[in-house]
């Protein structure tokens, strides 16, 4: 696991969500496991109703990653949040429509 912080959180002013900002370019295999811990921990201590994802960063998604999004909506779900991913770049958005997850992250066709 890194040191460096690989989401960033804030919320929002009325308090309804959770923003979550990832701050590395690529997420891998290396990258997977602490980004699902960091969400799991995040929307277990939030008292937020919304977790969104904000992929604007992300140039590169591999299996393992979407696994621990996917493990992340469902830990959120669980605790009565719902996930919402926001801009992701273009190698994102194909990755996440490749795999058939686009309906369940909710993303809009473009």
């Amino acid at each position: 696991m890194s040191t460096e912080a690989i989401v960033t959180y804030r919320t929002s002013d009325e308090g309804y969500t959770l923003h979550a900002a990832l701050m590395i370019a690529e997420l891998d295999v290396d990258a997977a496991d602490e980004l699902r811990e960091s969400l799991e921990k995040a929307v277990t201590a939030s008292e937020c109703r919304q977790l969104s994802l904000d992929l604007a960063e992300v140039t590169f998604i591999d299996s393992y990653a979407l696994g621990a999004l996917v493990g992340a909506r469902n830990s959120a779900a669980a605790a009565g949040l719902t996930m919402v991913l926001t801009r992701p770049s273009p190698p994102v958005r194909q990755a996440i429509e490749v795999t058939g997850l686009a309906e369940v992250f909710g993303l809009e066709p473009v």
